[in-house]
């Protein structure tokens, strides 16, 4: 479920079926119809509260983009290892790719093409890479930022596939992206291994209100 403080139960409704059709079908291959159907409302109560279904489908990409970096800087409270952080926020990923389909669908198809979806390289990972690099965890300059968050998007995605196309689980897929992140970042194969398989709690709710 994306995070969509103050929404109605119908607007709840179309985000959802609209995250699940763009995600199957694209951002432009997508009808009123449609996503009244998978909504279960009215096509007069879409339009009630849809203007065009490309203004829709940049609303679902930032609530998604808001939604998953609020909850991700939530998981790191009780973590003060930016490097834990950093594992924890892939694997996070890569489970919530498992228990949410569409989702992962969804940042999968447009994770590099949307402007809203590449936000979620921005903020807290990047202020994570630079607590890492300034406590000397990680051997990679300042000017290397964009190129290592593009690196790690890429890793992330491509775990996703793996559990998407059923050839890894989840728990394998996220570990394994961490631990090699982390080792490509200069961490050790033995430091990168323990925070890859650490514990993983729960991808904490969103913040309703």
């Amino acid at each position: 479920m994306m995070l969509q403080p103050g929404l109605t139960t119908a607007q709840r409704r179309i985000y959802n079926a609209a995250l699940q059709l763009f995600a199957e079908k694209g951002a432009t291959q997508v009808t009123v119809r449609e996503l009244a159907d998978i909504a279960g409302v009215a096509r007069g109560t879409v339009y009630n509260h849809v203007d065009s279904i490309q203004g829709l489908f940049e609303e679902v990409a930032v609530t998604l983009a808001t939604d998953m970096n609020q909850r991700i800087v939530s998981s790191f409270r009780q973590q003060n290892d930016p490097a834990a952080k950093l594992a924890t926020a892939i694997r996070l990923y890569v489970r919530r790719a498992h228990e949410e389909p569409a989702w992962g669908n969804f940042i999968s198809r447009f994770g590099f093409s949307s402007a809203a979806l590449r936000r979620l390289g921005a903020g807290a990972p990047v202020q994570v890479l630079m607590d890492g690099i300034q406590c000397g965890q990680y051997r990679i300059r300042v000017d290397q930022l964009s190129a290592v968050v593009t690196m790690i998007a890429s890793s992330v995605l491509g775990a996703i596939y793996l559990v998407r196309e059923g050839l890894r689980t989840w728990r394998d897929a996220g570990s394994d992206c961490a631990e090699l992140v982390l080792r490509a970042l200069g961490l050790s194969e033995e430091q990168a291994r323990a925070l890859a398989t650490a514990e993983l709690l729960p991808l904490p709710e969103p913040r309703l209100g």
